[in-house]
C-alpha cells in the first residue's frame, strides 16, 4: 500500500469508531501530505482544527495507522494550510542545501506536475459570472494546444481562477495522458533564478535541465503571472519559452489578478502574447451562485441548515470564494463545538461575527423599514416582500426599496435579497421610479414623508 491508501484505510477505521457528527466536522477537513521520518503528516483548516484534534484524536490516529504499518509511526503532526506553502518551501531549500544538484538530469523520470487532484470540472460551481470562464476551460481541456492558445484567466483573488485551471491540467492529465506542469509565478522565478546559485564545477548544464524542465512538456500552467512585473532576466526568459512552446504547439495557461492591458510592468511582447489566444474574466458571485456553492459544499457536512441561513451567509459575507467556504467550516464546527445541532440564523450571526461584512443591524433597519412601509399601506408584512404585483403591493414594495436604499448604506442586491431574492436592477428600477414620481406626485410626497417620520 502507498502512504496515501494507508491513510485512508485509517479513516475508514476511525469513522466506524465515531459518531457521524464529529467524524464529519472534524475529519473530513484534513488533507494527507505524507508520512516522513516515522511521522504522519496532515493538513487542517484553522488553528481549531490544529488544537482539538491534537488534544482529542490524535492517540486515535496513531492507534489506528499502526495497524497498517507494523507500528512504525510515532508521531502526527498538524500543518495549518497557510502555512503549508512556507513549509514545503522551507523543506526544499533545506534539500538544496544538502544537495545543491536541484535540476537533476533524471527530473524527467521524477516529474511532478504539481495539480491539485481534487480541483476538478465536476466540483467546480457554475454561475453568471463564471459560466464563460469554465466553457472556455474546458474547450481547452478538450483541445489543447490548438484552440485558445494562450488561455489566459484573470479576476480578483479567490474567484476560482486557481481551481479551473487544476482543472484543466486534471482532466488533461486523465483524458489525454499529456504532460502538465503547474506553477506559480513565484515558483518561475525561483526555479530561473537558482541558476545562479548552483555550483558550476558540478559540470552539469543548468540552464539546460531548467530549459528541459519548462519546455519539454504539453501544457504548461502558470498562476499569478502578475509577478513577473520588474524582473527582466526572467521576462527574457519566460518569452523565449512561451514562443518555443507555442511555436510547437503546446498549450499554455495564465493568470492574472488583472487583465493583460493593465500589466504595465511586464513588457509590450509578453502582453501583446497574452492577447494571442483567449482572455476570460472572472466576476465576483452573485448571490445565486453564492448559495450554490455553500449548499455543494454543505453535501459534504453532517448537519442540517435551513435556506435562512444560507441566505445569510450569502448576503453578509464577502465576494472570495475561499472565505465564503470558510465562514461555513466555522459554523458546522462551532455548532459541534457549542453542542447545537439545529442552528438558527440568530446562532449562525454569533458564529460568524467575524467574517460578516456589515453589522447586523443594517439588516434590522431593512425589515423596519418593510414593517413601516406595509403598516402606513395597510397591507401586510409577507405581502411586501412577495411576488404579488397588485398595485396596492407593487408601489408599497418599490416605496419600501427607494427608502432602503435613501436610508441604509445597503447594495442594490443586498436590498433585493431582503425582498424575496429581486435582482439589483429590480430594486433600481424601483428606486427610479419612485425618485421621478416624486417630483409631481403630491400624495406619494407625504406618504415618504410620513413613513421617514415614523422612522425616525
Amino acid at each position: 500500500m502507498n502512504d496515501k491508501t494507508i491513510w485512508l484505510k485509517t479513516l475508514d477505521n476511525i469513522k466506524n469508531i465515531l459518531d457521524p457528527l464529529p467524524f464529519n466536522t472534524w475529519f473530513s477537513p484534513i488533507e494527507f501530505l505524507d508520512i516522513k521520518d516515522e511521522k504522519l503528516r496532515l493538513v487542517v483548516p484553522y488553528i481549531l482544527y490544529k488544537e482539538h484534534i491534537e488534544k482529542i484524536y490524535k492517540d486515535l490516529i496513531l492507534e489506528n495507522i499502526n495497524k497498517f504499518v507494523n507500528n512504525s509511526i510515532k508521531d502526527v503532526s498538524f500543518i495549518l494550510k497557510d502555512n503549508l506553502d512556507s513549509i514545503i518551501k522551507e523543506e526544499l531549500e533545506i534539500k538544496e542545501e544538502k544537495n545543491d544538484n536541484l535540476y537533476e538530469t533524471e527530473s524527467h523520470i521524477n516529474f511532478k506536475s504539481n495539480l491539485n487532484k481534487s480541483y476538478t470540472f465536476s466540483n467546480f460551481v457554475v454561475g453568471e459570472s463564471n459560466k464563460f470562464a469554465q466553457a472556455a476551460a474546458l474547450a481547452v481541456a478538450e483541445n489543447p494546444g490548438t484552440m485558445y492558445n494562450p488561455l489566459f484567466i484573470y479576476g480578483n483573488s479567490g474567484l476560482g481562477k486557481t481551481h479551473l485551471m487544476h482543472a484543466i491540467g486534471n482532466y488533461i492529465e486523465e483524458k489525454q495522458h499529456k504532460k502538465v506542469l503547474y506553477v506559480t509565478c513565484d515558483q518561475f522565478l525561483e526555479d530561473f533564478m537558482g541558476l545562479s546559485r548552483k555550483n558550476n564545477n558540478d559540470n552539469l548544464d543548468y540552464m539546460e535541465i531548467f530549459k528541459e524542465k519548462y519546455r519539454n512538456i504539453d501544457v504548461l500552467i502558470i498562476d499569478d503571472i502578475q509577478f513577473l512585473g520588474g524582473a527582466s532576466a526572467s521576462q527574457q526568459e519566460f518569452f523565449h519559452t512561451f514562443n518555443n512552446l507555442h511555436n510547437n504547439s503546446k498549450q499554455i495557461i495564465v493568470s492574472s489578478d488583472r487583465s493583460p492591458e493593465d500589466l504595465k510592468a511586464l513588457e509590450d511582447r509578453l502582453r501583446t502574447r497574452f492577447c494571442w489566444g483567449l482572455q476570460v474574466d472572472i466576476s465576483p458571485p452573485d448571490y445565486e451562485l453564492k448559495v450554490a456553492i455553500l449548499k455543494k459544499k454543505l453535501k459534504g457536512e453532517k448537519i442540517a441548515l435551513d435556506d435562512d441561513i444560507i441566505n445569510y451567509i450569502a448576503s453578509n459575507v464577502g465576494n472570495d470564494i475561499r472565505q465564503l467556504e470558510g465562514s461555513l467550516t466555522r459554523l458546522v464546527a462551532y455548532s459541534c463545538i457549542m453542542g447545537e445541532t439545529n442552528p438558527n440564523v440568530e446562532f449562525a450571526m454569533e458564529a460568524l461575527k467575524d467574517f460578516t461584512k456589515k453589522p447586523v443591524t443594517d439588516q434590522n433597519n431593512i425589515r423596519r423599514i418593510q414593517k413601516s412601509v406595509a403598516n402606513f399601506y395597510k397591507i401586510s408584512f409577507e405581502d411586501i416582500k412577495s411576488k404579488k404585483r397588485p398595485p396596492n403591493i407593487a408601489i408599497p414594495r418599490q416605496v419600501a426599496m427607494y427608502l432602503c436604499r435613501k436610508l441604509t448604506d445597503e447594495p442594490f442586491e443586498r436590498i433585493g435579497i431582503e425582498f424575496g431574492g429581486k435582482n439589483h436592477a429590480t430594486v433600481m428600477h424601483s428606486c427610479n421610479k419612485i425618485e421621478r414620481e416624486l417630483k409631481n406626485n403630491k400624495e406619494l410626497q407625504e406618504a415618504i414623508t410620513a413613513i421617514e417620520k415614523e422612522l425616525r
